[in-house]
């Protein structure tokens, strides 16, 4: 019953003759682990089942180290110098770095907008869009995006539709089955959901993942077979665990929403949220993740003091495990993003994103109260 790990870079053969057949992709087998493992090739095959459960065609998978590779890979295997990317403002840090900071360097424009109206994504396209990158459930205001409309935005302009579904994992939500062309996840999250594995993972079309291997084996960033191990097992557990993280964030979200030192509480599970209708219509059994954002009265000093406070959520970087855990945002997870990018992307001085644990979610309530309570 258990997935084999297999913990070799190497691979024999008993001619040279197949040897140059494996490698040449002209016959099947595993040459080399950064070009492809068993293991890794086994966990990328069970997210491609699980996000192309419903969708039209052929789905495949390439597993990465990171989220992160698996981002780069998607851009930089279908961007070229002079292409135009249209990417939502509310969007992760790292990948407003890479689009910002990075590709910009080699002649990729971004335009940075705000994509929760097809109409204002339209505004934002120009003839050399090659790609529209959209999140689920954007980080960290938690937006929902219009799946369906955008795709329609990006095909009519001959543009590619990617969304990084990391927050939703495809217990929740399945983009292809609403017209995006690839989906990626950081597996470190959800997919893994123990915080002890680093991964990442892009599905898709097999012409549209063809490219994206090729970065990925060019680049060198492959999954390593142990982590790939840990997130295969980690699906095993992720619709109970998803069940269990989005009935507690809902509840914590109830809470804090009616606390006097909350300002607001970004959560598509709550009715006052702009997209709550979006969520219910495109959610599985109306659950919205495990994440929420929760804008506290004061500066930054007052979104630090929350999270030092609480007992139970700890400062650490990453989500989806076991534990709560919070970050205030504009001085770890958007770091990167200056005044100006950091109010597009509805960040505030004193956002702070939590991710929701498994803890009993009473505790987890009564944590919150008190931290925000030494605050009045």
């Amino acid at each position: 019953m258990g997935l084999p790990i297999y913990r070799t870079a190497a691979f024999a053969f008993d001619s040279a003759e197949e040897y140059e057949e494996v490698l040449a992709g002209r016959a099947p087998g595993f040459t080399y682990s950064r070009i492809d493992n068993p293991t890794a090739a086994t966990f990328a095959g069970g997210v491609a089942w699980l996000e192309g459960a419903g969708a039209p065609g052929e789905v495949v998978g390439e597993a990465f180290a990171s989220g992160m590779a698996a981002i780069s890979a998607v851009m930089m295997g279908h961007l070229s110098a002079g292409d135009h990317v249209l990417c939502a403002s509310e969007v992760y840090g790292g990948t407003w770095s890479l689009l910002s900071g990075v590709l910009s360097r080699f002649g990729v424009a971004t335009t940075f907008a705000d994509l929760s109206d097809p109409a204002g994504a339209r505004a934002g396209l120009t003839d050399r869009t090659r790609l529209v990158w959209a999140e689920t459930l954007a980080n960290p205001s938690l937006s929902v995006a219009d799946l369906s409309g955008l795709a329609g935005v990006a095909h009519a302009a001959g543009a590619l539709l990617a969304v990084d579904s990391t927050f939703a994992s495809p217990v929740i939500c399945r983009p292809l089955e609403h017209g995006a062309d690839l989906v990626v996840h950081s597996a470190t999250k959800y997919l893994g959901g123990h915080s002890d594995v680093t991964g990442g993972v892009v599905v898709g079309r097999p012409d549209l993942l063809a490219p994206v291997r090729h970065m990925r084996v060019e680049l060198g960033g492959s999954l390593a077979p142990d982590e790939a191990f840990l997130l295969h097992r980690g699906l095993a557990t992720l619709p109970l665990r998803m069940a269990r993280h989005s009935a507690s964030a809902q509840a914590l979200a109830e809470a804090m929403l009616a606390h006097p030192a909350v300002t607001a509480v970004h959560y598509p599970g709550l009715p006052g949220h702009r997209d709550h209708q979006r969520a219910m219509a495109l959610f599985d059994s109306g659950r919205c993740g495990g994440v929420l954002s929760v804008d506290i009265a004061g500066d930054r000093a007052a979104g630090r003091a929350f999270c030092d406070r609480l007992r139970i959520g700890r400062n650490a970087t990453s989500l989806a495990g076991t534990h709560t855990k919070v970050s205030h945002v504009a001085s770890t997870t958007h770091r990167q993003l200056d005044d100006a990018a950091l109010r597009a992307a509805g960040i505030g001085p004193a956002t702070v994103r939590v991710s929701v644990g498994l803890e009993d979610v009473e505790d987890l309530i009564a944590d919150c109260r008190q931290a925000l309570d030494s605050l009045r």
